[in-house]
């Protein structure tokens, strides 16, 4: 929601100041001033402005601007009629000040030539008497610098208007990209477990009748793939919360021996971006190990330090030999690119060991 109208207080402090020079004059006796009228003025114009600025609070359509421009500039010739003090001629100079705001700078000054126009045409003889001289010369003093007042306070409206409209669209695109990020990794892990899920099943179908066995181990692997897809869903959907990567891992290898997990190091320096796609690396890693390799036993390790992040899956198993990178690893890669790092793969007949490298923004 944008900022309420800027200096808006000038006009409300000008009546009250007027409003006690009158009443100071009536009691003394200096001029005649209707002390009636000039309250029930005053009041008018208090209210004129806490209505404009209630329902326009931060740019007067033009057409209503007009006016109450106009109603503004009655009720302040009138209370200059009616004010003994005098002072009330100084509310001429929220003319371009309440003009410039909706009408821009080349308006408000016209208007501002115009009412010194006005004070030196209702002053005869001014040219005559030092101190009408320099009333006049303060008037115009006065309306430079309510002009220039006015200038400032749209210039500060504009920008905060500016600034809120970039910070709304900068949270627009970060939503984007974490809707993005979250339907690519449905996408990857989601729509990978289904396809197998559905290739178990029509391997059991066919295998019904002819060989029950290899139809009940089509099962099983369907029954497995389901459970992955519900476990990857459920990180999916942990994901959105605020992400915690050693917790994350623990509960990833919670219960499964073959899998031995070491932390050092602290997350708070690193963006939560590439703490995700490490864990996701450490998923991936874990799920070929056992899946591809055959591994019996599985090393993770996170090293979280001032320059970079490191994950280390080491397996056992009989290694990757020639065969091509599989969309789970195309999908890492991809993964830690994003997050400005790199992926490296050594692998031999006596294991596989994946490394993730991240470093932190600004010290790559």
């Amino acid at each position: 929601m944008y900022t309420s109208r800027p200096a808006f207080w000038v006009s409300p402090v000008m009546c009250a100041a007027v409003l006690v020079a009158g009443v100071y004059a009536a009691l003394s006796g200096l001029g005649d001033t209707s002390v009636p009228l000039l309250v029930a003025g005053l009041a008018l114009l208090v209210v004129v402005d806490l209505a404009e600025f209630r329902r326009y609070p931060v740019r007067t359509p033009a057409s209503i601007a007009a006016v109450l421009l106009a109603l503004r500039t009655g009720l302040y010739v009138g209370l200059a009629y009616v004010d003994g003090s005098g002072l009330a001629r100084l509310l001429l100079v929220l003319v371009p000040f309440t003009a410039f705001f909706a009408f821009g700078w080349r308006v408000a000054v016209a208007l501002a030539v115009g009412c010194l126009v006005l004070a030196v045409v209702s002053t005869p003889g001014w040219y005559a008497h030092v101190e009408q001289v320099s009333d006049l010369v303060m008037f115009a003093v006065g309306l430079v610098l309510t002009l220039t007042m006015a200038a400032v306070a749209v210039r500060e409206r504009d920008g905060r208007i500016r600034l809120q409209e970039s910070n709304r669209t900068i949270a627009e695109l970060s939503a984007a990209a974490e809707r993005a990020r979250v339907a690519r990794d449905l996408h990857d892990d989601l729509g990978h477990h289904l396809t197998a899920i559905v290739v178990s099943l029509e391997k059991a179908s066919a295998f019904h009748d002819r060989e029950p066995g290899t139809a009940k181990a089509a099962v099983l692997d369907a029954e497995r793939s389901a459970r992955r897809a519900l476990g990857d869903v459920r990180e999916s959907v942990r994901s959105l919360r605020p992400f915690h990567l050693p917790s994350a891992l623990d509960e990833l290898v919670a219960g499964q021996g073959d899998v031995a997990l070491t932390v050092s190091g602290s997350p708070e320096e690193h963006a939560t971006g590439a703490l995700h796609a490490l864990y996701r690396a450490a998923q991936e890693g874990i799920t070929n190990a056992r899946r591809h390799a055959r591994a019996t036993r599985i090393a993770v390790a996170v090293e979280l330090d001032a320059e970079r992040a490191r994950l280390t899956v080491a397996d056992d198993g009989r290694g990757m030999g020639a065969a091509a990178e599989g969309f789970g690893l195309l999908g890492m890669r991809e993964r830690v690119a994003l997050a400005g790092g790199r992926v490296d793969i050594a692998s031999s007949p006596a294991g596989t060991t994946l490394t993730v490298t991240i470093p932190v923004a600004g010290q790559a």
